[in-house]
Parts: structure tokens; C-alpha cells; sequence
């Protein structure tokens, strides 16, 4: 981003929830909480190493704003987890997808899914994931730091993300809220009109089981599923596509904690209810996080 002002650019403040300091002691207290079980929860089923990345490139800076009065991040901070924000978060879109073809593979084609879901197309289709999630972040973050700021760096959030970052140009963005999104679209319309059509076609297969047995069991194949999908893309969407105003942005704030930490959080909790090994590894969590306080302690 260019400075008109003729001063050097060292970085940005994030005003994040500054002017709530009560509500910053509560959310540092909560956020270190919920980051432990993130952590513990997301290392103990190595899966879901995209959520224990996207959740670390942004709370770790959280906290320490959270409990000093420097609230600043270097501009090539703000690169940095902007581009990691974005490549994660769009790599968990476009897996999301991957993985409602994988439900529709199995319930709806059960006898060929061996055949359709080899081991060298779900090779192929992660690795495209993590390709196109960081080939869109990358554009993202080239055409968002091209914009001239003119000496504006006081971010109205809690971390570097495209809306309050467009705020602070001094420039008409309409070109660039076009190819943003444009490339928007590969990582967050595509995904989400595969899973509506697997889940379209894996209604359609079930409510053809005329065991209720077998819906049931159906169905419990896909609930983890369509919950991380409902929290995932609800919050998310709504964060990007609500109508901007002062009295909205602090709810913008929330909803990006939830679907930047809450989310993650669960996720681990959600895939894995109906896993009796991974229930008993879950059990043992608790006394991980007693003995985390007790060495933070010291």
C-alpha cells in the first residue's frame, strides 16, 4: 500500500475491542481457553491441521493486543496473516466441498466408492484445495496492498482481513470489491453449490431407505458434516456479504471471532461424537489443560 503523504509506513494499529477494556480482560481469559482446547483438540486428530493453522495465524497477535496498550501490527505482519488467513480459510472452503462429495459418494454410490474415491483422486483433489485456496490468497493480498492508504492505518478490527482493510483506502475500491470478488467465487459460491447439490441428491437417495434404521444411520453420516458446514459458511458469509454501517461493526467483530476461533475450536468435537477412540482420547483433554495452567504457572 502506498503512503500520499510523503511519511514512511511502518505498520497498522488494530483497534480491535480498545475501547471495551473490561471486554478485553474477559476475551483474553476466554480466547486463551478456547485457543488450549483448540490446540489439544485439533493435535489429537491430526485431520484437522487446516483449523489449528487458520485459528494460530490470528489469536496468538489477538492476545498479546489484548493485554498490552501497543495494538500495532508491522505492515509486513499484516501481509503475512492476512495471506495465511485467507489461503487456510479458503483451503477449509474448498475441503468442505470435497468432503460433501465424499457423503454423496458413499451414501448415494456405496457399492463403487472404493472406485470413485481412490486414494490417488482424494491425493489429487486436497492437494488442488490448498493450491487454490493459496493461489486466491495471494491475489487477494497483491491487489489489497497495491491501494493507497494516505497516511490512514488504524484498522477497525481485531486482525488484518479484507473488508476493514478496503476501509482504509483513499481510492474508489469498486474495481477491486469486483475481482475480489470474482476470485471469491472459485472458494466460496463453487463449494457450496457442490455441497447443496450432494446433499440434494443424498436426501433424495435416503428418503428412499425404507428402514428408518437406515436413515438414521444415513443421516448420522452427514450431521458432523452439514453442522461444521452451517457454522463455517454461515458466519463467514455473513461477515463478508452484510451491508456495511458503524452500528454493524462491532457485530462484525463477533461473528469473525466466531468463525476465526469458535469454529475451529468444535470442529473437532462435532467430526468426532460418534468415534469411540477418539471419545476416550477427548476424556483424557481435560487433565492436558490442568497441566498446561499448572506449567504456565511456573
Amino acid at each position: 500500500m502506498e503512503q500520499r503523504n510523503g511519511s514512511s509506513f511502518t505498520g497498522f494499529i488494530l483497534l480491535g475491542f480498545s475501547d471495551r477494556p473490561q471486554l478485553e480482560q474477559f476475551l483474553f481469559v476466554a480466547l486463551l481457553i478456547f485457543y488450549i482446547f483448540t490446540l489439544l483438540g485439533n493435535s489429537t486428530i491430526i485431520v484437522f491441521f487446516v483449523d489449528l493453522c487458520y485459528t494460530t495465524s490470528i489469536v496468538p497477535q489477538l492476545m498479546v493486543n489484548l493485554r498490552g496498550s501497543n495494538k500495532s501490527i508491522s505492515f509486513g505482519g499484516c501481509i503475512v496473516q492476512l495471506c495465511l488467513a485467507l489461503g487456510l480459510g479458503g483451503t477449509e472452503c474448498i475441503l468442505l466441498g470435497v468432503m460433501a462429495l465424499d457423503r454423496y459418494a458413499a451414501i448415494c454410490k456405496p457399492l463403487h466408492y472404493t472406485v470413485i474415491m481412490h486414494p490417488r483422486l482424494c491425493a489429487l483433489m486436497a492437494s488442488a484445495s490448498w493450491i487454490i485456496g493459496f493461489a486466491n490468497s495471494l491475489l487477494q493480498t497483491v491487489l489489497i496492498f497495491l491501494l493507497p492508504l494516505c497516511g490512514r492505518n488504524e484498522l477497525d478490527h481485531f486482525f488484518c482481513e479484507v473488508p476493514p482493510l478496503l476501509k482504509l483506502a483513499c481510492v474508489d475500491t469498486t474495481v477491486n470489491e469486483s475481482e475480489i470478488f470474482f476470485v471469491s467465487v472459485i472458494t466460496l459460491f463453487i463449494p457450496v453449490a457442490v455441497i447443496m447439490f450432494s446433499y440434494s441428491q443424498i436426501v433424495r437417495a435416503v428418503l428412499r431407505i425404507k428402514s428408518s434404521a437406515g436413515q438414521r444411520k444415513a443421516f448420522g453420516t452427514c450431521g458432523s458434516h452439514l453442522t461444521v458446514v452451517s457454522l463455517f459458511y454461515g458466519s463467514a458469509l455473513y461477515a463478508y456479504l452484510h451491508p456495511s454501517s458503524n452500528d454493524s461493526q462491532d457485530q462484525g467483530k463477533f461473528i469473525s471471532l466466531f468463525y476465526t476461533i469458535i469454529t475451529p475450536m468444535i470442529n473437532p468435537l462435532i467430526y468426532t461424537l460418534r468415534n469411540k477412540e477418539v471419545k476416550g482420547a477427548m476424556r483424557r483433554v481435560p487433565s492436558r489443560v490442568f497441566l498446561y495452567f499448572i506449567l504456565l504457572q511456573k
